[in-house]
């Protein structure tokens, strides 16, 4: 697979949640350390995921935002 963005944060799935039409994917990517996805559910059915599989979380953002209080 060849991608232009940058972040690309190698893991293993560690849950699958199924919502109406949108899932959340949680994917270990280092001891303690989740990032969470929310994709559609057909993407999911298309790339069968399923917890214990190993996947990359490919970050893409025109904007980062920092807040403080």
């Amino acid at each position: 697979m060849k991608i232009s963005a940058r972040n690309q944060i190698r893991g293993k799935i560690v849950d699958v949640k199924k919502g109406a039409t949108t899932s959340h994917i949680r994917i270990e990517v280092a001891s303690g350390l989740v990032i969470t996805a929310a994709i559609t559910n057909e993407a999911v059915e298309e790339l069968a995921l399923k917890p214990g599989q190993a996947a990359i979380a490919v970050i893409k953002a025109s904007d980062v935002m920092i807040a403080i209080d």
